[in-house]
């Protein structure tokens, strides 16, 4: 079966693109990255995707005169490479409608809440002020709303009395990190149906255990 195209866009360190680079490098993960594309030529996650013999391409947002301009610029660049889905890690740029309609469904994004509480930017800070018991992070397609979209996949984290924004953004990552490669599996492998606002998950049939252990 042919794997998924991802094109994966970025701004600065990677760690979430990190994490798809080594999911999509074990033989049955069924999807691959055609393209990392940054905005910012100094973005460390360029220099990841190079060293695993991921193409590349830098499109600066500055170079051009809107917003409008600007999406055209990356799309030719997912086109080139046969993009079939568009993973957003750490992409410090709000994508217009015109491309988000012509890729509906095909754009995702992943977030450091548990959606749709704590939107936008600052996220632990508003998490600690708001005294939440649990924090978390979500995968979602993206809609023109900012941090709008179906919920594909969400990670739950503790939030404890003595976390900083800091703590909480560290442990908040490491289920980043997770449930990320979930979520691009899930539509690989075609088991999420969009219906209006809602993301649907067909479930894996559970696989049949073996008739003697590992250790046996």
């Amino acid at each position: 079966m042919a794997r998924l195209k991802l094109g994966v866009l970025i701004s600065g360190r990677g760690s979430n693109l990190r994490s798809l680079i080594k999911a999509c490098a074990r033989p049955d993960y069924p999807a691959e990255i055609a393209l990392v594309i940054s905005n910012v030529p100094t973005a460390a996650g360029l220099a990841f995707a190079q060293e695993a013999g991921i193409p590349t391409a830098v499109v600066k947002h500055k170079d051009f005169p809107d917003r409008a301009s600007f999406d055209a610029a990356i799309e030719v660049e997912l086109k080139k490479a046969g993009v079939e889905l568009i993973c957003l890690a750490g992409f410090m740029r709000i994508l217009g409608v015109e491309i988000l309609t012509r890729w509906t469904d095909k754009v995702i994004n992943i977030h450091p809440s548990l959606l749709p509480a704590f939107r936008g930017l600052h996220v632990h800070e508003q998490a600690l002020a708001a005294g939440v018991r649990i924090s978390g992070c979500t995968v979602h397609i993206v809609r023109p709303a900012v941090d709008d979209g179906p919920i594909l996949v969400q990670g739950a984290v503790p939030v404890t009395s003595d976390d900083t924004p800091e703590t909480l953004a560290a442990r908040v990552l490491e289920a980043e990190h997770r449930i990320y490669p979930l979520a691009v599996k899930l539509i690989a492998e075609k088991r999420v149906s969009i219906e209006g606002d809602r993301a649907f998950i067909d479930e894996a049939p559970a696989p049949r255990a073996p008739l003697l252990s590992p250790a046996d």
